[in-house]
């Protein structure tokens, strides 16, 4: 089987910047795992790597649809296994890195997956209802999807009674066919520290212009309707925009709550996996990597003169 080493972690844990040196360090490139950074525009709320970490190492899945598009799970898979597989045709090491518990599980799993189109009407009708009859409509079409889905993501629990209401299988289906074979890489922080990493990362995206570039969205036309499924950042930020936050300081507040409370939901949803191998974050977690990965393949070798320093970053924590 193909190899393919997996950095993944929590929000602001420093995943996205491990991956870019150990993909220089190993010659190889980077498929991205996350849900929002596939879309255009959605840049400082989304985390996505700046410009100058883009032109150290090549990214592949990432501005790849339309905000107004519905980029499904299965349409994620077909394009990280391409990726993935003509990386490997070409010899170069692949490296999955991201933090979408579903992207990539799709790609470790390989499970089968079904690609339902979007029902406009279906949708329209769910979005209006709270959270707790959206969790409670989705129990009664599909109990299994039901036990396994963040019960507080909106956009996945409407997306997963979607499916079972086209009568298929849920997308994170039964049926597994691994056609990698992956090394686990995580990487998290202690509580506080992690905390201060939040902390100090939305206090950088606010004032790079995070409040501005939702502004934008809404301005080309992006309905509230659309951020609010767009992860937490666009959800607040929108909501502040409409005045539904009295003040930059209660988005910020609120912002940063949510934002602790999704890292520890990742953190839960990786802790299920027992194949993942936690980095030691207080050491050199980088070397450790290296350490890691020449053991699991030593065929891989360090691209010549590249001593795997650390990139510059613009935004902390990825």
């Amino acid at each position: 089987m193909q190899k393919l080493v997996v950095i993944l972690g929590t929000n602001a844990s420093g995943k996205s910047e491990l991956g870019i040196r150990l993909a220089r360090h190993f010659g190889g490139e980077i498929v991205s795992a996350d849900s929002r950074q596939v879309y255009r525009g959605l840049d400082l709320g989304s985390g996505k790597i700046t410009p100058a970490q883009a032109a150290l190492v090549k990214h592949h899945l990432i501005d790849v649809a339309d905000v107004s598009e519905s980029y499904s799970l299965a349409r994620y898979q077909r394009a990280a296994f391409d990726a993935i597989d003509a990386l490997a045709a070409a010899g170069k090491p692949p490296f999955l890195v991201g933090g979408t518990g579903l992207y990539l599980s799709a790609v470790i799993e390989g499970y089968e997956l079904v690609d339902v189109p979007p029902n406009d009407a279906l949708r329209a009708e769910l979005e209006s209802l709270p959270l707790a009859q959206l969790v409670e409509r989705l129990e009664q079409a599909d109990p299994e999807a039901a036990a396994r889905i963040d019960a507080r993501n909106p956009r996945r629990l409407i997306r997963a009674i979607e499916i079972a209401a086209a009568g298929r299988a849920h997308a994170a289906a039964r049926q597994r066919s691994p056609r990698y074979d992956c090394l686990q890489l995580g990487l998290t922080w202690p509580r506080p520290v992690l905390e201060a990493r939040i902390a100090q990362r939305l206090q950088e995206r606010l004032a790079g212009g995070m409040i501005e570039e939702v502004a934008g969205l809404r301005a080309r036309g992006v309905p509230d309707s659309r951020l609010e499924q767009l992860g937490l950042e666009y959800r607040y930020v929108s909501r502040y925009l409409r005045g539904q936050l009295r003040s930059l300081d209660e988005l910020r507040t609120q912002l940063e709550i949510a934002i602790r409370q999704f890292a520890k939901d990742q953190l839960t949803w990786f802790k299920r996996d027992r194949r993942i191998i936690w980095l030691d974050s207080a050491g050199n977690y980088f070397e450790e990597a290296c350490a890691r990965i020449r053991q699991w393949a030593p065929e891989w070798t360090p691209a010549p003169g590249c001593d795997g320093a650390p990139p510059a970053r613009a935004q902390p924590g990825r």
